[in-house]
């Protein structure tokens, strides 16, 4: 399975990053692509990563009501919203995308996200799109 995280630097980087400090193990398979502010996040870049075989994908923004950059966590909800109803539309589980709210110090909850994606992956298996070169 290939996962694909996407997370902010100040909420979503810094939980995982202590998870791996605190020795919490997660899969392998998820893959973590650092942004800026989750609010960078495009539906152009999340459908993309579908399109080029990732079979989940999770944005890890900081909490609501707490974004360093003020709404960027709310940004990156509208996107996920918005993605998961094209998913859906092309037949595919909205499921196979969420969008999540941590704090930097919740290394335990990052565990707990991507232990929740690597369940939801094993439920819905590889991703159904025929990836075309």
């Amino acid at each position: 399975m290939k996962i694909i995280g996407y997370v902010c630097s100040h909420a979503g980087y810094a939980a995982a990053d202590l998870a791996g400090e605190e020795r919490l193990q997660y899969s392998p398979d998820i893959i973590l692509i650092r942004l800026p502010c989750a609010g960078r996040i495009d539906v152009v870049h999340l459908l993309k990563a579908f399109r080029e075989g990732a079979d989940m994908l999770f944005v890890a923004g900081c909490l609501e009501g707490n974004c360093h950059h003020h709404y960027g966590n709310h940004e990156a909800r509208k996107r996920i919203d918005q993605a998961k109803s094209i998913l859906e539309a092309l037949g595919m589980d909205g499921r196979r995308i969420e969008m999540f709210y941590l704090a930097s110090n919740q290394g335990w909850k990052f565990k707990e996200i991507a232990d929740e994606m690597m369940r939801r992956a094993s439920e819905l298996g590889p991703n159904p799109l025929e990836v075309k070169e």
